[in-house]
């Protein structure tokens, strides 16, 4: 029997995968349970167009964070931090604050795209770099500058 998965299903297949399994286990377990739909011709003329409104969609977000990555490539942002007359500041910058400083530059970057690459905890003054996952297939190291407010 064929069958449509809505789910991704251990040892079977991912989401929207059309695969051919025992009748048995498609109506007594995997229907009821809403892991998959009967693959009829109707539902396979919905999967395709979902399908190609999704590519759209991913297309448009991926050319998107294109952009994104090129215009933040080179831009250095400026992080403050209380700091002691020796350089060393108090407490630690931290992803959220390189996320507030793009954000203000006007571009949506959240602190969870953010990795350190320097270090975790950076307790200086200084310049370091962080990697930031726009997309899952783009990703720009950045510089940013710690400062003393």
């Amino acid at each position: 029997m064929e069958i449509i998965l809505k789910q991704e299903v251990e040892n079977l297949g991912s989401k929207d995968e059309i695969v051919v399994v025992k009748p048995g286990y498609a109506r007594n377990f995997l229907i009821p349970n809403g892991y998959a739909i009967p693959a009829t011709e109707s539902n396979k003329k919905i999967l395709a167009e979902n399908l190609k409104q999704r590519a759209h969609k991913e297309a448009k977000i991926l050319e998107d964070a294109k952009k994104t990555a090129e215009a933040i490539q080179n831009m250095v942002v400026k992080v403050g931090a209380k700091a002691g007359e020796n350089g060393k500041i108090f407490g630690s910058v931290n992803a959220l604050q390189i996320a507030e400083g793009y954000t203000k530059a006007g571009y949506a970057v959240d602190r969870k795209q953010i990795t350190m690459i320097d270090s975790d905890n950076i307790k200086s003054l200084g310049t370091y770099k962080a990697k930031i996952k726009l997309h899952k297939e783009v990703s720009v190291e950045v510089d940013f500058e710690v400062i003393a407010e």
